[in-house]
């Protein structure tokens, strides 16, 4: 019989805080046992920017999570965003010096150590260094190089860092309900773990996660991460756009925007008809609601090609773009996408999970799922939960450790 582990994940969204807890078995397999999403608050742009709302939107939503799951909250893998995100790609080179030339796993450490040496500033978290690929002896594409014969180790990594006050504010309310913290992870690359095959990473392709504050972007290639960003563009910037240029409170333009748009519109015969919709007692033209959103759209996608690593986007990313998170919803966003970069484009949702999935089923959760899987391949690494006395120790060193944050 399969042991089971219980794994959580909080992503703390600019629009939602999404509280998942999973069941995870020796094979990887999570089965979801709850799910608690609130309104979120205190955030703008995927930053804290008013720590007593977001912790109190935090602490709704795991309550509602642990009402559903019956499991108690303890700790979490928590997703991190925000314009103060930046990465490189940095090199390390060991010597192997050993009689055998044998490689071994300290080697691997050793030069993963040498290639995060890169020179981070005191207000930088270095948030990950990621191997994209080894050399051995000049020998590249080496995938695992332990047990080869060589003189020489190479490795290319890719390093995440983040603003070190930004970090410490989400920190800060996540412990401040009582919640440890797993680990912190680049929302782009956990949402890449649910959207995206292990064949369109080897083959080259662009992750898009167009959010409500934030649109986060991730290249793959070759198996690995290539390149990382984060546009401070997304739902919010499209909601305030129709708001503004159809004189209507923000919160009726939100609900036109998700109700009626689209990017590619249909003219129905109703709409055709009247030429008008309406919300709470506001009516507006169907074409002009649309053309404002395919506007701005048209241009976070155009934001996207620019943040490619080289202009010759079409061999670095054959199998073309994943679009994903809430925005991803609007109604021919694939084929606009299609229609610009004359490539593939399809709409990301996350389905490597079973149980309570209703919800999870949308391209707006591909992060939740994301950082629960991200969690589960990487348990090895991790310090795991027991539900003895390990578990009530940690808990009570978490709250001594609140007491002086």
């Amino acid at each position: 019989m399969s042991k089971r582990t219980t794994l959580v994940s909080i992503d703390v969204g600019t629009t939602k805080v999404c509280t998942t807890v999973a069941d995870v078995n020796d094979n990887g397999d999570i089965r979801v046992a709850g799910v608690g999403v609130t309104p979120s608050r205190g955030l703008h742009k995927g930053l804290v920017v008013n720590i007593n709302d977001a912790r109190e939107s935090i602490r709704e939503s795991v309550r509602k999570a642990e009402q559903i799951s019956g499991y108690k909250v303890e700790s979490a893998y928590v997703g991190v965003t925000g314009r103060h995100v930046s990465s490189l790609n940095n090199r390390g080179v060991v010597a192997i010096t050993r009689n055998d030339r044998l490689v071994r796993p300290d080697d691997l450490r050793r030069v993963l150590a040498c290639a995060q040496s890169v020179k981070v500033p005191s207000d930088r978290k270095l948030l990950h260094v990621i191997p994209r690929g080894y050399a051995v002896d000049g020998q590249v594409g080496v995938k695992n190089p332990v047990g080869m014969h060589g003189f020489r180790l190479d490795v290319e990594t890719h390093v995440i860092t983040a603003a070190t006050t930004s970090v410490q504010n989400l920190v800060k309310c996540i412990r401040g309900i009582g919640v440890d913290i797993d680990d912190l992870i680049l929302e782009p690359l956990a949402s890449g773990e649910a959207v995206l095959t292990e064949d369109e990473k080897e083959v080259g392709i662009i992750l898009a996660d167009i959010g409500g504050g934030t649109t986060d972007i991730a290249v793959f290639k070759d198996g690995s991460i290539w390149h990382t960003a984060i546009l401070p563009v997304a739902g919010y910037q499209l909601t305030r756009d129709v708001a503004i240029g159809l004189g209507l409170p923000f919160d009726v333009a939100e609900e036109m925007k998700k109700r009626y748009g689209s990017v590619m519109p249909v003219y129905e015969s109703k709409i055709e008809t009247t030429g008008a919709i309406s919300e709470d007692g506001h009516g507006v033209s169907y074409q002009d609601l649309c053309d404002i959103i395919r506007a701005r759209v048209e241009e976070i996608i155009r934001l996207i090609l620019l943040e490619m690593p080289r202009a010759e986007y079409e061999t670095l990313v054959p199998a073309g773009l994943v679009l994903t998170g809430g925005t991803a919803n609007l109604s021919g966003i694939d084929a606009l996408g299609r229609e610009i970069l004359q490539l593939p484009v399809r709409v990301g949702v996350p389905t490597d999970v079973s149980g309570i999935t209703d919800t999870l089923r949308d391209p707006a959760y591909a992060t939740s799922v994301g950082l629960l899987l991200w969690g589960a391949k990487h348990k090895t690494s991790q310090v795991w939960k027991s539900h003895g006395f390990g578990s009530g120790l940690r808990r009570l060193v978490s709250r001594i450790k609140n007491l002086f944050f």
